[in-house]
């Protein structure tokens, strides 16, 4: 088995039709299957089958419940997911479209992992504080698509953000990208 590296991303909106128009400057496709294509294929091109790809909310918004299998299986690594405002139903529980599919462990609303002997929290939604914040913890969330920049060791790496190019980015690159 290859080194497993560990990869964050968030927003896909895999099958979300209304997110070409919300994101037109950062998703200029015709078609959603057009869109969907291009972030399974910068997912592969980085992605190994063995990596952990972390997708930090929003997934999937679609009824087509087989199309997004597919695509999830299209998809290298293995997927965890933080669940974001469009993973759940109009109930507040998992969507049907994202919780048959095989996560490689149940999706969880926050999650804590560490990455180069960092603590990292994952949340869909940007915190103002977070576990460890003060001791040097970094937070990585989406859900504003570009428009919160990052502060402090705080992040949006959603793939609408101009320097995340569409695909996932590993925690080192991450990293780069801050002021700290």
């Amino acid at each position: 088995m290859s080194f497993t590296r560990k990869w964050y991303t968030a927003d896909l909106h895999l099958g979300h039709h209304g997110i070409l128009r919300h994101c037109a400057a950062t998703r200029p496709f015709d078609a959603v299957e057009d869109m969907d294509a291009a972030i399974v294929r910068r997912i592969n091109d980085r992605v190994e089958r063995d990596d952990i790809l972390y997708v930090i909310g929003d997934f999937a918004l679609s009824g087509d419940v087989e199309y997004i299998r597919h695509l999830f299986h299209e998809m290298h690594g293995r997927k965890i997911l933080v669940l974001g405002n469009h993973d759940l139903d109009n109930k507040g529980r998992v969507s049907k479209t994202v919780r048959g599919l095989p996560w490689d462990q149940p999706p969880v609303h926050a999650l804590e992992t560490t990455d180069e002997g960092c603590r990292i929290y994952l949340h869909h939604y940007a915190c103002r504080t977070w576990p460890a914040a003060h001791h040097g913890g970094y937070h990585l969330f989406g859900h504003s698509h570009g428009d919160l920049a990052p502060l402090g060791r705080s992040r949006d790496v959603g793939i609408d953000c101009a320097d995340t190019h569409f695909a996932p980015l590993t925690f080192s690159e991450i990293k780069e990208s801050l002021d700290v």
